[in-house]
């Protein structure tokens, strides 16, 4: 059996979570290979929305076993909410016996946020944009090797080794200026109580437990966050993530290796968004892109902030299914640009007159998005139920990107709810 990966190939809010909601149920385990409670996956059951930070989306099959990987990072204050507001969403899941943690995922401190926060206030440093959870001081404190993981909670001197850190932190935060609010006392207490909680999950060494499976012939889907162009190495620097995004990221943060990789899902939007600063190049600035993000209901799911919202970016996407192996296109929110006579989607950059192709990341300041108009859809999406009732125009579309991009569109969605995923092959 192989372990096939869903991952993001813009910036995010791409709609990942509503897909492995949709396929889990083929699997015997989902399982989130990075990032920490920065992410947000939403997921609409019933007609109730619920954002999922850490859990992986497989939470609600019956039978299926979710794994949080090595390669994430962990806030026990965090997970503790997110588990409490899970059981009151759905009352028959039984997170405790279904849910599997890596000993070797690192914690995510309280000072964490602290400093996190401290950072993007300080002109000092350059303000990214950040989620202010702290995930990008887990994961240096990790490269440090100054940090405390997941299987040190069940040590006999992990409250003194964590209580030192804290002490630590807030005494350079002190030292620094800045007022630090709430009191030690009262984030050192939240912090080991949901510690206790954290300890009654099953925290093992997940990486022996995903290959074991592996070898006894079930099914694996890896679960990422945030998305290609927000990867520490290959996204759009430094306005990017603090974690591997990509599908060699999945290998890494499970400890699967990647000879035993099966498909490869990359969810795109039929537009771009992004939260944050960072290189944009289509970003829209005018009255249409703030109908858009209304009509796209584009605002993050973890943090409420508005997406800044662009046209389609083909060379980045470009970029993403190569450096992620992409074998199959997922296109979401097709009818959010429903109604518009003509679509946009940027084809190449152009600078002082000469065409280049290349990414965001890489993009000099004056090279400007040149602009492919294609005809519009129309359609009312709540009543097509399959592909022979795909308005021409958008099938036209369809082909045209996978023309583009040398990979055929696996999945098309069409509305909010998971079941309005159409597949196309």
């Amino acid at each position: 059996m192989h372990m096939d990966i869903v991952l993001g190939l813009q910036w995010g809010d791409e709609g990942k979570g509503k897909f492995i909601d949709l396929i889990s149920e083929n699997y015997d385990i989902t399982a989130r290979f990075n990032g920490g409670s920065n992410a947000g996956h939403s997921i609409e059951r019933n007609g109730k929305r619920i954002t999922l930070k850490m859990i992986p989306s497989g939470i609600f099959m019956q039978g299926v076993q979710n794994v949080i990987g090595t390669g994430t990072v962990i806030d026990p204050v965090s997970f503790k909410k997110e588990i409490l507001n899970l059981q009151i969403f759905d009352k028959t899941v039984q997170p405790e016996t279904n849910i599997i943690i890596s000993k070797k995922a690192h914690l995510v401190m309280p000072t964490h946020r602290l400093l996190d926060i401290f950072m993007e206030e300080n002109p000092d440093y350059t303000t990214i944009g950040t989620t202010k959870n702290g995930i990008a001081q887990a994961y240096s404190n990790k490269i440090l090797r100054q940090n405390l993981r997941v299987g040190d909670m069940f040590s006999s001197d992990f409250q003194s080794r964590a209580q030192h850190i804290l002490e630590r932190d807030y005494r350079m935060l002190k030292d620094a200026g800045m007022i630090v609010l709430p009191a030690l006392e009262e984030i050192s207490k939240e912090f080991f109580e949901a510690v206790d909680f954290l300890k009654k999950f099953n925290c093992t060494e997940t990486e022996i437990y995903l290959n074991k499976a592996l070898s006894e012939g079930k099914r694996i889907l890896a679960e990422g966050s945030q998305a290609a162009m927000l990867d520490i190495d290959h996204g759009t620097y430094p306005y990017v993530t603090s974690s591997s995004t990509t599908a060699s990221g999945a290998s890494s943060g499970l400890g699967v290796s990647p000879k035993k990789i099966g498909e490869i899902y990359g969810i795109a939007k039929a537009y771009c968004t992004r939260v944050g600063n960072g290189a944009f190049p289509t970003e829209l600035l005018d009255e249409f892109g703030d109908d858009l993000r209304m009509k796209g209901n584009e605002f993050g799911s973890n943090t409420g902030r508005p997406r800044r919202i662009g046209w389609l970016d083909l060379p980045a996407l470009r970029y993403a299914v190569m450096i992620n192996g992409v074998t199959q296109l997922v296109f979401t929110k097709a009818d959010v640009l429903s109604g518009l006579k003509s679509i946009a989607v940027c084809t190449h950059y152009e600078l002082e007159d000469e065409a280049i192709e290349t990414t965001a990341s890489t993009l000099p300041e004056n090279a400007k998005p040149v602009l492919k108009w294609v005809e519009g859809w129309n359609a009312d999406f709540l009543k097509i139920k399959n592909v022979s009732e795909l308005p021409k125009e958008l099938m036209d579309f369809l082909v045209f990107l996978e023309t583009e991009l040398g990979i055929p569109v696996g999945y098309l969605s069409i509305g909010p709810g998971r079941e309005q995923i159409i597949k196309m092959n």
